[in-house]
C-alpha cells in the first residue's frame, strides 16, 4: 500500500515575529500500516498469510479518473483491460482466458455488498473511480470465506470523510477524444458515523470509431450508531451507461488505421453499420448491520436488491434483458484465548438469487427485428463457511478455514423461433463443493514476516458461458476447481523506509474453461483439460527522500502557530513472472498440451514516483510494460509486448476557505500502437483491440 502526501500553501495572518526551525531530516522513518479486511482478521498487512494487493484513494487519485485501469495495473499479478470504453475485463493470475468480456472467476464486494452477480458475472463498468476509496485484491482461490472462485476476491470501499468535517467538493476535466468528466459530492463526519452522496458523470468521442461512451453514476452512503454496540450502513448506487462496441480488427486492419472499427464483408455488416453498443440502467440498494454482543462476541450482516434493463445490439442479434437479483451475507465472529494464545473463530454465510428476463431479437442497423428466442434465467447460489485463526507460540499464526458451495440454474426456453417455438426447460446443478485452505505465518519484527499456504478453488461457469449470445445451451460445460500452493514474505528495509513483498505460486487447475469466436463474434465455452499456472510477483514501494520544515509564527497577545511542511520522494514498483501452460489439451483434433496458456504474458512491470513539493505542486510519472503474448491456443499468433508511459502533475493548496488541486497529465506519451483487452482465439485473425494513442487531460477539484 502507498501512502503520499502533498503539502499545503498556507497564507499566514500578520504576525509580530517568524521564526523557522531548521529542517527535519531524520533517516529513520516508520511507514504507517493500515488495517486490511483480507479473509475477514481485520489484521495488519504483515499478519496477513496471502497475497493481498491494496490501493488507497491517493493510489486512484494519481491516475487521470476517467478509468479503473491504470490505478489496478500497479498490483503484481492482476491486470485489469479495457477491449472497448469501459469495457473491463479483469485477470487475476491469468483468469483472462475465459473472460472474453465481464469479469469472471473473481469475486467482487463493494461496501461489503456482494458485487458480483449470482450468476458469476460482476458488471465492474457500472463504478466510477472518484468514488472508490480503497481496494483490495485477494489473489489465487478464496473460497474458504468468499465463495466459489479460482482467481480471487476483490473488496471495494466508498469515500469516507472523518470524524469532526464536513465538505462541498467538485471537480471537472477535459481531455483528448472529447473526454469530459464532472463530479460533485456532499459528505459530513462524525465520532459516531458519516453520510455521502457523490454523482459522476463521463463522456467521451471515443479514439476509435464506434466507440463514445456516457456514465452517469450517483452514490448514497451512510453509516450510524443507535447504540454504542449497533452500527447501521445503508448505500445505494444508481449507474446509466450507455457505451459503443467498436469491434475486433486483423492484424493487417490494425497496422492500417487503428481508429477504425470493425468492418463489413460481403456477407456481413459491420459494428458502424449495425450500430454495435452496450447500454443499461442498474440500481442497488444495501443494508448493513453490526452488533456487537461482548468485546469478543460481533456479528456483522448485509441485505441487497439489485436491478438492470440491458440493450445490446452487436453483429447479428440484438439483446434486451432484465435481472432482478438479491441476497445476503451474515458472519459471526468470537475471539477468545486458548492454551493462553489468541484464537479468532469465524462463521457463516453468503446466499443470493437471481432472475433474467432475456430475448434475443434479429440487430437491423441498432433496432431489434425479428424474435430469435426468449428466455427466463433463475439462479439461485450460496455457500457456508468457518474459519479459525491461532496466534501460536514463536510469532505463529495459523489459519484454517473452508467452505461448501453451491450453485443452480434453471434455464426456461420460452420460444426458440428458429427450431422450437414451443421452448422448453433446462436445470443445471452444479455438485456440491468443499474447499478448504490452510496457512501458517511466522513474523520476525517488522523487517521480515513468511508465510505458505495451500487452497483450493471451485469455479462453475456463469450464465454467459452455459448459455451464450448465438441462443444455444451449453450442456457438456463443467466446473473449474484448482489446487494452489503459495509461500511469500513481507516486510521493511531501509530503515523502515520501503516495504516489499514477494509471492511464489503453483496453481494446477482442472477442466480450465476456454474460448473461441465464430465468425459472428459469438463466444463460446468449452473444458480444456488441465492448465499449470506458476509464478513470481513482486512488489517495492516506500520512501526515497523526504526533507521537512518547521515554521514557528508568534502572534500579538501571545499566541503561537506551527506550521510544518514536507518535500519528498516516493517510488513503488511492481513486477510479475507468469509461467502458464497448458496441460493435457486436446481440441478438434489438435493437441495444445504444453502450449502457453493464451492470453497471459510472461512478464509485467510499473514503477513510479510521487514527487511532492513543500509549496504544493507534485509530479507523479508512470511506466508499464508488458511482453508479448500469444493470442490463440496454437501459440501461432502473438501480440506484440510494449512500454508505455504517462504521469499527472499539478498543485495542491488552500486559497482561503478552499482546498485546490489543479491538474494536468497524458497517457501513452511516447504514442505507442498496442492493442489491449485482445479478442483470444477469434475467427478470421480479429484479435485487436486498439489503445488509445497519445492523449492528454487537464482540470481542477475544489473542495470547501
Amino acid at each position: 500500500m502507498r501512502y503520499r502526501s502533498a503539502a499545503l500553501l498556507l497564507f499566514p495572518l500578520p504576525a509580530l515575529a517568524q521564526t523557522s526551525a531548521p529542517p527535519d531530516t531524520t533517516r529513520a522513518v516508520a511507514l504507517p500500516e493500515a488495517t486490511i479486511t483480507g479473509y475477514g482478521q481485520q489484521l495488519p498487512l504483515r499478519r496477513t498469510a496471502a497475497a493481498v494487493g491494496v490501493l488507497s484513494q491517493a493510489d486512484f487519485e494519481r491516475f487521470p479518473q476517467n478509468a479503473l485501469t491504470q490505478a489496478v495495473n500497479t498490483l503484481p499479478g492482476v491486470r485489469l483491460e479495457e477491449r472497448a470504453t469501459a469495457s473491463y475485463r479483469l485477470s487475476v493470475r491469468g483468469s483472462t482466458l475465459r473472460s472474453p468480456f465481464g469479469v469472471r472467476n473473481t469475486k467482487v464486494y463493494y461496501q461489503g455488498i456482494p458485487f458480483t452477480e449470482a450468476s458469476g458475472s460482476t458488471p465492474l463498468n457500472l463504478l466510477d473511480p472518484s468514488l472508490l476509496g480503497g481496494l483490495e485484491v485477494i489473489k489465487g482461490p478464496a473460497a474458504s470465506v468468499y465463495g466459489a472462485g479460482t482467481g480471487g476476491a476483490v473488496l471495494l470501499t466508498g469515500r469516507r470523510p472523518a470524524a469532526g468535517e464536513t465538505h462541498v467538493s467538485a471537480g471537472f476535466t477535459a481531455g483528448s477524444f472529447g473526454l469530459r468528466r464532472t463530479t460533485a459530492a456532499v459528505e459530513t463526519g462524525t465520532a459516531t458515523g458519516y453520510w455521502r452522496a457523490a454523482y459522476a458523470r463521463q463522456t467521451l468521442d471515443g479514439y476509435r470509431q464506434q466507440s463514445a461512451l456516457r456514465r452517469d453514476v450517483l452514490t448514497m452512503d451512510g453509516e450510524w450508531q443507535p447504540t454504542t454496540r449497533q452500527t447501521v450502513g445503508l448505500h445505494a448506487l444508481y449507474t446509466d451507461i450507455d457505451y459503443q462496441l467498436p469491434g475486433g480488427l486483423t492484424r493487417a486492419q490494425f497496422a492500417a488505421d487503428p481508429r477504425q472499427a470493425r468492418p463489413g464483408t460481403a456477407t456481413a455488416p459491420g459494428t458502424v453499420a449495425q450500430r454495435t453498443y452496450y447500454a443499461s440502467r442498474t440500481a442497488l440498494l444495501g443494508a448493513t448491520h453490526e452488533a456487537r454482543f461482548t468485546e469478543r462476541l460481533s456479528l456483522r450482516s448485509v441485505l441487497y436488491l439489485s436491478g438492470s434493463r440491458i440493450n445490446t445490439p452487436y453483429l447479428i442479434d440484438f439483446e434486451r434483458n432484465t435481472l432482478l437479483g438479491g441476497g445476503g451475507r451474515t458472519v459471526l465472529s468470537y475471539r477468545t484465548a486458548l492454551a493462553g494464545r489468541t484464537l479468532r473463530l469465524q462463521a457463516g454465510a453468503e446466499g443470493q438469487s437471481g432472475f433474467e428476463s432475456a430475448r434475443s431479437y434479429q440487430n437491423r442497423a441498432g433496432q431489434p427485428g425479428a424474435l430469435r428466442y426468449d428466455d427466463e434465467i433463475r439462479t439461485l447460489t450460496g455457500f457456508a463457511f468457518a474459519q479459525a485463526d491461532y496466534e501460536l507460540p514463536a510469532g505463529l499464526l495459523l489459519t484454517a478455514g473452508a467452505s461448501y458451495n453451491r450453485l443452480r440454474y434453471r434455464i426456461s426456453r420460452l420460444s426458440d423461433a428458429a427450431t422450437n417455438p414451443t421452448g422448453y426447460e433446462l436445470t443445471r446443478d452444479f455438485r456440491p463443493q468443499v474447499s478448504p485452505r490452510v496457512a501458517l505465518l511466522r513474523e520476525f519484527g517488522p523487517a521480515l514476516a513468511v508465510y505458505g499456504s495451500v487452497s483450493t478453488g471451485f469455479s462453475p461457469p456463469t450464465e454467459e458461458e452455459i448459455r451464450p449470445s448465438d441462443g444455444s445451451i451449453n450442456r457438456a460445460l463443467q466446473a473449474e476447481r484448482a489446487t494452489s500452493y503459495e509461500v511469500g514474505a513481507r516486510g521493511t528495509i531501509w530503515h523502515q523506509r520501503l516495504r516489499y513483498e514477494v509471492a511464489l505460486y503453483d496453481q494446477r487447475q482442472r477442466q480450465t474453461i476456454t474460448t473461441r469466436t465464430t465468425d459472428l463474434g459469438t463466444q463460446l465455452f468449452l473444458n480444456a483439460g488441465t492448465t499449470r499456472q506458476r509464478g513470481v510477483e513482486v512488489a517495492v514501494n516506500g520512501l526515497l527522500w523526504r526533507r521537512r520544515w518547521v515554521r514557528n509564527q508568534y502572534f500579538s497577545g501571545g499566541s503561537h502557530q506551527q506550521t510544518r511542511t514536507e518535500s519528498s520522494l516516493r517510488a513503488f514498483v511492481s513486477y510479475a513472472y507468469n509461467h502458464y501452460r497448458f496441460g493435457s489439451y486436446q481440441r478438434a483434433g489438435q493437441d495444445f498440451s504444453g502450449h502457453r496458456l493464451t492470453g497471459t504474458a510472461p512478464h509485467t512491470l510499473t514503477a513510479g514516483l510521487d514527487f511532492s513539493q513543500r509549496q504544493g505542486f507534485y509530479l507523479s510519472p508512470t511506466v508499464n510494460h508488458q511482453s508479448r503474448l500469444p493470442l490463440n491456443d496454437a501459440n501461432t499468433e502473438y501480440a506484440a509486448g510494449y512500454w508505455t508511459f504517462g504521469g499527472r502533475g499539478g498543485w495542491r493548496g488552500r486559497l482561503g476557505p478552499l482546498v485546490l488541486d489543479v491538474f494536468g497529465g497524458g497517457e501513452n506519451l511516447t504514442d505507442r500502437r498496442y492493442s489491449l483487452g485482445n479478442d483470444l482465439n477469434a475467427f478470421g485473425g480479429r484479435y485487436f483491440q486498439p489503445a488509445p494513442a497519445r492523449n492528454w487531460y487537464a482540470g481542477v477539484a475544489v473542495k470547501w
